[in-house]
């Protein structure tokens, strides 16, 4: 007996697969064998026949040009057409397209006599064409009629059953129409598809039939009719368009209503199949919400196709309540070496949900057809190792190691040597297109190590099934290879060592998965929990706890963590242009590292580690439904299926609960509620509320950090400990602010402050005054919350100016001329100088080694004495240590902008410890008003950020002065974050949390005090998780032995320390 290959359909005879399931099979669902739609007869089909025959003869018998269609039969375009048919010839050609070619009498009933004679014309010429090449397979149709005022379209092109057209006019035609009419549905702006297969062939000669398409408009009514429900669901009829529910059987109705009320409730498609009683027909029927996806229709072909089937009606049909139902009409290829429909379309069934999250798919075919390309399993598989390849295909190796060890980074010179032959190293090593040419070069192997993967990763067949799927099948009857046998054969087939590394980067991908929505029934997105020991610790010192990698149809993803209990916002990386995307595309992983990096430095005094999440949307996706996808796709990793057939339990290599804690960042800040009230729709109801901070004060109880100035108020402990520390008056200082009084920090660092600020650059321009900006007007713009571009000019003194971005030739009052405003705007943060500068916004790496020298004048004094960097990497390590060295009092991020993560730290510790019921009562606003308990909360977490931000402040500066400043502030708090997080990862895996005492004395400072009078310290406990409480009780203890003895804390002092923790 043969063995099937994986990628094949019929890689066995049929006696290879079980016994077709009997009519005890649950997962059908029957049909009567009657249609689904009615077609209305057109009565004036006769009359209508007629005036075509008369319309041909008199096109025929003058000089008329045929002009109006696209034909395949291109020379006719724009050639007289006297005499090009017989007129004894007129009415056997009118004839056999109305009668005989089978065509519906929608056709005739929707186009014009114009049109229809055009198209008997253009059938004709097309004949013509076919028989001056001796090849009736060469008869090629292509014919439509778009309405120039997007009403609709009819296109009309020869079709074999069965096989997806590579070639030719057909080949594009569904592509089209995704495009054109369906991809960019609204409701405001929908159309409904009617397709359908000719009965009778093209002619007495040609076997091929005619595939129809017939696009209109939807008309939903304005006034929609009442709804006949009383329990509040939505009635299928109030949202339809007429014609539909003029065609529609009563059958037919009730098969979308139900569909529709399932997507409405749920997230991703929903995918039902029908069995027609008494034929081997099967009824696809595909609900999801419009805009989930693009090129699904076309995609839709190409995976029918691949298991021979064909389609002999097609519908789409579109709602004004958002939701889109695609029907097909599914029968198999007469006498095709291929399994039985009965098997078949429930892996068509399945692969169409994977076909919804990337149904732009290039390795799909990988040849010139069906036969020479992948399932759609195994093309999805090669999609996301190819992703995979792409960003751990470009690292650096050993002799970027070699050299690193050589030079000093911390050497300008060096580090801009090292960052230019990383980036190349990134740019020309492993391109997207050649990791592709490789994929498609190999497919056998991409098979192997897809059977590889999917031998670990597909769910255990359920016993109580008749029959498992096909893809199963085709697994047991292939041959699996061993992780040592596969990485053999990767050596000895590959050409080369770019071709070695490419493949090998699919195992190592196949090894570090550690579980996978894959093969969950229904989904939107793909999910990979990684396990990241493959990451090199030449480019990645610290290894991450955890990563995900997020695959969807727009756009890719990553999520990193350092700590098992870690949190960190989510980050929505936008591209102005293609170079730009291409850019972000090879940065994106090592820009997601580098900022869960430095998230967890931030959090070293709070119970969650550091972590962070990046989306990159492709060119023109929506950032909204991007991340939407990519929320619902982790979701689909956290909480256990347990809906067959819709969530199912996954391969879970891992073993344990993970919870993750996502927060707002850079194009997020308005997405948090909907992921939090998402995931409890997923049924999170233990964690929703903790799901995401940053969520609505009003509506879901967040604490907002911009209307109580939570990272401001830690921004302002670090300037005000510089004040005190050197005896300074707040009034006398000149300071320089990057972020402008539209932004979080930027408007609260002016409201808390009462320097002289003589100068604010945002993402509007540059507002400056060397004798102080007017401390009135900076106030007004930031209650406002308005940039700087709204500031009234007459409040400036004779040397002030106002340069937006979208000046140019501007004369400032020295006299210097501005030539243009954005690259004024982009370097203004190097041209002044002050006492003080704090970042409160601006790009990370703002201040760079190649361009800090700018911060220096000619003798080598530095523009500002002291910096508080506000902004998240504002500037790279290396540019603070050279400024330190020139004696700038510098601190950095991760130990200044702390009090943000202090404060999402206690929004997560409400949310995880009050029950649903208490969290509406006592964190949700009523009225507009928040509750006592809620406002005294907030003051507590003020108390907490204001405790933790002076502690660590003191303990920097204390190091500092003992070590006589012969260690730079950047490397005592990176040494502070690291001593920090060591001791507390030690602390959570010692007994020290299981002495009772010490954990209730601790828990007993450590938690609010607002939360302990509210609920009790034992009812606390009781629903805290255990996770979290280690977490919790370990970075109290850390960060107090820290702050209290320094990073040189000794065992004896820890000793003394411990003592006294049960008080």
């Amino acid at each position: 007996m043969s063995t099937p290959s994986a990628s094949t359909p019929d890689g066995g005879t049929p006696t290879e697969f079980p016994p077709i399931p009997n009519n005890g099979d649950s997962s059908l669902q029957r049909l009567k064998n009657v249609p689904g739609y009615s077609t209305p007869v057109f009565k004036g089909k006769e009359e209508q026949r007629a005036k075509v025959q008369a319309t041909v003869v008199q096109k025929v018998s003058s000089p008329f040009r045929l002009c109006t269609l696209s034909l395949s039969c291109a020379t006719m375009v724009g050639v007289s057409l006297n005499g090009f048919i017989p007129r004894e010839l007129v009415s056997n050609e009118v004839n056999w397209f109305y009668t005989f070619l089978g065509i519906d009498d929608t056709y005739f009933h929707s186009e014009t006599v114009e049109v229809i004679a055009d198209h008997i014309i253009a059938l004709y010429g097309a004949k013509v064409l076919a028989y001056t090449k001796r090849d009736p397979s060469k008869l090629v149709i292509d014919l439509e009629n778009i309405d120039p005022k997007s009403n609709g379209a009819t296109f009309i092109h020869t079709s074999s059953p069965g096989k997806t057209v590579t070639e030719g006019p057909g080949s594009v035609c569904e592509n089209r129409i995704d495009a054109l009419y369906l991809d960019k549905s609204t409701p405001e702006h929908a159309y409904r598809l009617e397709t359908y297969r000719s009965l009778g062939s093209v002619s007495a000669t040609a076997s091929q039939q005619l595939r129809c398409y017939f696009i209109t408009k939807c008309k939903f009514p304005v006034k929609p009719p009442a709804s006949a429900r009383s329990d509040g669901k939505t009635d299928i009829r109030t949202v339809s368009d007429p014609v539909f529910l003029e065609k529609a059987s009563a059958n037919t109705i009730e098969i979308y209503q139900s569909v529709m009320w399932n997507v409405e409730k749920r997230y991703g498609p929903v995918i039902e199949v029908f069995e027609v009683e008494g034929s081997r027909e099967r009824r696809l029927v595909i609900g999801y919400k419009m805009g989930g996806t693009t090129k699904f229709f076309s995609a839709l072909s190409n995976l029918y196709h691949f298991y021979s089937l064909y389609s002999t009606r097609k519908y789409v049909e579109q709602f004004s309540n958002g939701i889109t139902i695609i029907s097909l009409y599914l029968n198999p290829l007469p006498n095709a070496n291929a399994p039985p429909i009965e098997h078949s379309i429930f892996q068509v069934m399945k692969e169409a949900s994977l076909l919804y999250t990337l149904p732009d798919n290039p390795f799909f075919y990988a040849g010139s057809g069906a036969s020479s390309g992948h399932a759609v399993q195994e093309a999805v598989y090669a999609y996301c190792g190819w992703v995979f390849a792409q960003h751990f295909c470009n690292r650096l190796g050993q002799a970027y190691l070699s050299l690193k060890n050589i030079l000093d980074e911390n050497n300008p010179t060096h580090a801009e040597v090292l960052n230019d032959i990383k980036r190349r190293f990134r740019e020309e090593t492993f391109t997207r297109e050649s990791i592709a040419q490789v994929i498609h070069a190999h497919p056998h192997l991409i098979n192997l190590l897809y059977v590889n993967f999917a031998m670990v990763h597909y769910p255990e067949v359920d016993e109580a099934q008749l029959m498992p799927t096909l893809s199963y099948q085709r697994l047991h009857l292939s041959q699996p290879l061993s992780d040592q046998e596969l990485y053999e054969k990767i050596r000895k087939t590959a050409a080369n060592k770019h071709e070695f590394q490419v493949l090998e980067a699919f195992l190592i991908f196949n090894k570090h998965v550690l579980k996978t929505n894959f093969y969950q029934p229904t989904k939107v997105a793909l999910s990979f929990r990684l396990a990241p020991e493959f990451l090199p610790e030449v480019e990645y010192p610290k290894k991450p706890f955890g990563m995900f990698l997020v695959i969807g149809n727009e756009f890719r993803g990553f999520h990193i963590r350092f700590r098992d209990v870690a949190r960190g916002g989510i980050r929505i990386v936008m591209s102005r242009n293609r170079e730009s995307y291409s850019i972000n595309q090879r940065m994106l992983f090592d820009e997601n590292y580098g900022l869960a990096s430095t998230q967890n430095l931030k959090n070293k005094d709070i119970p969650e580690g550091g972590a962070k999440g990046t989306i990159l949307p492709a060119l023109g996706a929506s950032p909204l439904l991007c991340f939407e996808k990519y929320v619902d796709a982790i979701i689909d990793l956290l909480i256990p299926g347990q809906s067959p057939g819709i969530k199912e339990r996954l391969v879970d290599l891992y073993g344990k609960p993970e919870l993750l804690f996502f927060g707002p960042d850079e194009g997020t800040a308005d997405m948090m509620d909907w992921a939090a009230l998402h995931a409890r729709h997923r049924g999170a109801d233990a964690w929703w509320k903790s799901f995401t901070t940053g969520k609505s004060a009003e509506t879901l109880g967040g604490v907002p950090h911009d209307t109580y100035g939570m990272t401001s108020l830690s921004i302002r402990q670090y300037v005000l400990g510089i004040y005190k520390q050197l005896g300074l008056r707040e009034k006398d200082i000149t300071k320089v602010q990057t972020g402008g009084p539209d932004g979080d920090l930027g408007s609260n660092e002016i409201k808390l402050s009462s320097d002289k600020t003589i100068a604010v650059i945002d993402g509007s321009g540059v507002l400056a005054d060397p004798h102080g900006i007017n401390r009135e007007e900076l106030i007004r713009l930031a209650t406002l919350r308005v940039p700087i571009s709204h500031f009234d000019r007459s409040k400036l003194s004779k040397d002030g100016y106002v340069v937006l971005v979208e000046d140019q030739d501007v004369k400032l009052p020295s006299g210097e001329v501005v030539l243009d405003g954005t690259d004024f705007r982009n370097g203004a943060h190097l041209r002044f100088k002050a006492d003080l500068l704090v970042p409160c916004g601006g790009r990370p790496e703002a201040v760079n080694i190649s361009n800090v020298a700018a911060l220096v004048d000619s003798e080598g004094k530095p523009h500002f004495k002291y910096i508080v960097e506000g902004a998240n990497l504002f500037i790279t390590q290396q540019a603070r240590l050279y400024l330190e060295k020139r004696k700038v009092i510098l601190y950095k991020d991760s130990s200044a902008n702390k009090g943000g993560v202090t404060s999402s730290s206690l929004e997560v510790l409400a949310g995880l410890s009050l029950s649903s019921e208490e969290y509406t009562r006592l964190m949700i606003f009523k009225d507009g008003k928040p509750s006592e308990f809620y406002q005294n909360y907030v003051k507590d977490i003020q108390q907490k950020i204001t405790e933790n931000a002076a502690a660590e402040f003191h303990c920097i500066w204390k190091e500092h002065a003992r070590l006589q400043g012969s260690k730079p502030r950047t490397l005592i708090s990176d040494e502070l974050s690291g001593k920090l997080n060591a001791l507390q990862e030690e602390l959570e895996a010692s007994d020290l949390f299981d002495d009772v005492p010490s954990k209730r004395g601790v828990m007993n400072r450590a938690i609010p005090k607002t939360l302990i009078n509210e609920l009790g310290l034992d009812t606390f406990l009781d629903r805290l998780p255990e996770a979290y409480q280690r977490a919790l009780f370990s970075s109290w203890v850390a960060s107090h032995f820290i702050y209290k003895y320094g990073v040189n804390g000794s065992s004896v002092d820890f000793f003394h320390f411990a003592r006294d923790l049960a008080v």
